[in-house]
């Protein structure tokens, strides 16, 4: 059965630090070490390696460090993406699908594991970037080399996260604009798991 790609797993990135510092590249050590929870809407825009196309989308994401996080994406396609800390589960409501990953294979060295709490400096090359648009921005670049994105960025406006932008291994970029970020937010543990609605194909990596 066809199914759309496991791109917004790497929207998973997401998240980074709502907390003032010197730059953006200590928000993100900070964000890793002191935001328990959070929540907040994006709009993602994916552009082709060749720049000729344009998708846009938009939903919402919740956390709950360890290891949890839930994806919810509105338009132009439901779906929703559940990490549990044991599993990762996608969720695609127009496929009728379900695939399901273990937790490590699906994260690993990815942006997902900046959200998912790991040890950044072990996986991830940081450094701080120059301002551009308005934004200070960090990088992270994955020591491995065979993973799923080239490089990963991440911008702030004063102490808040505002973008995030993304850049897989075939030249693809997301882009990840936030709106209404709420770091240490009330996030129900329930939330935070998943169970496939009766009927639906489920498919395990």
């Amino acid at each position: 059965m066809k199914r759309r790609a496991l791109a917004p797993l790497v929207a998973i990135a997401l998240l980074v630090a709502p907390l003032a510092r010197a730059d953006a590249l200590d928000a993100l050590r900070s964000f890793v070490a002191e935001a328990k929870s959070g929540r907040a809407d994006f709009t993602q825009t994916v552009t082709s390696p060749d720049g000729a196309k344009t998708k846009k989308s938009t939903g919402s994401f919740e956390f709950l460090r360890p290891n949890r996080f839930r994806f919810d994406y509105a338009k132009p396609y439901a779906q929703t993406i559940v990490g549990d800390g044991q599993k990762v589960w996608l969720y695609d409501v127009d496929l009728n699908q379900v695939t399901v990953r273990p937790f490590d294979r699906a994260l690993g060295s990815t942006p997902a594991a900046l959200l998912a709490g790991g040890a950044i400096d072990r996986d991830f090359d940081l450094k701080p970037l120059p301002d551009a648009d308005g934004l200070q921005w960090a990088q992270a670049l994955p020591k491995t080399k065979d993973g799923s994105f080239q490089s990963l960025k991440i911008g702030f406006k004063g102490p808040l996260l505002a973008a995030i932008e993304i850049v897989d291994a075939f030249g693809q970029r997301s882009r990840l604009d936030f709106k209404g970020f709420e770091a240490n937010a009330a996030v129900p543990a329930e939330r935070l798991r998943f169970s496939p609605p009766a009927g639906v194909d489920v498919i395990s990596q």
